[in-house]
């Protein structure tokens, strides 16, 4: 039953779904592109952190970016098939050996580096 009813939402969502977001996962480094709107202005906000994770598929598929502001950490969750995300940008790729890194948080300066991965 549950495979039907990935068949339809698949069908109805699939205007909405974005097709061309880059490549990432987690460690890797990403400046986001949001679109904000402040009363009756927009403007373009760009976040670039950390990914610690991707959850969930289809048009519910989010990403959670973290990073570091005024030595305080900020974590931002971020639908990837919204409106509002405008861009992707992969600046650096990290190598990991999981798919979540929430052992990230407790970590700062030196020990947030890893590796660079061959891409």
């Amino acid at each position: 039953m549950s495979h039907l009813i990935r068949e339809i939402e698949y069908l109805i969502n699939a205007p909405y779904v974005k097709t061309d977001l880059p490549e990432f996962r987690a460690g890797d480094i990403v400046r986001l592109h949001l679109k904000i709107v402040e009363g009756g202005k927009e403007r373009v906000q760009v976040f670039e952190g950390m990914v610690i994770q991707r959850r969930g598929s289809g048009l519910r598929e989010t990403v959670t970016v973290r990073k570091v502001s005024s030595g305080v950490g900020v974590e931002r969750i971020v639908p990837l098939h919204s409106p509002f995300l405008l861009k992707v940008e992969v600046v650096r790729r990290n190598r990991t050996r999981r798919a979540r890194l929430f052992y990230m948080r407790g970590r700062l300066g030196k020990a947030l580096r890893l590796k660079r991965r061959d891409a």
